[in-house]
């Protein structure tokens, strides 16, 4: 099988972007809202909400565009599009969630 070009749109690739972006907004201060118990505290940091949208959706598109390309051999065109997705989006959006653990409490 061979391997996609850089960048080529498939669905995996559209999900990753598309969770990457929605994860993003939020992945940094959703550490700082759970640990002062106020959700008054998700627009407290929008410069950092809004970094973080821009680099996680790229991330998630070139990610989910690649694990759906590997996980296509064992589960399917469809089932490895979602999974890769979701898989791809998130690897980005959880480094900027433990980023923004980290941050708070030092």
């Amino acid at each position: 099988m061979r391997e996609p070009s850089f960048g080529k749109e498939n669905l995996g690739a559209v999900i990753g972007a598309v969770t990457g972006a929605l994860g993003g907004l939020f992945a940094v201060v959703i550490p700082l809202a759970i640990l002062t118990r106020n959700i008054q505290m998700l627009s407290a940091a929008r410069t950092l909400g809004i970094i973080s949208f821009v680099v996680c959706t790229p991330i998630g598109w070139f990610a989910g565009g690649y694990i759906c390309h590997v996980l296509t051999k064992i589960l399917g065109a469809k089932k490895a599009g979602i999974l890769g997705g979701l898989l791809g989006g998130l690897l980005p959006v959880t480094g900027f969630a433990l980023w923004g653990l980290y941050v708070m409490t030092h």
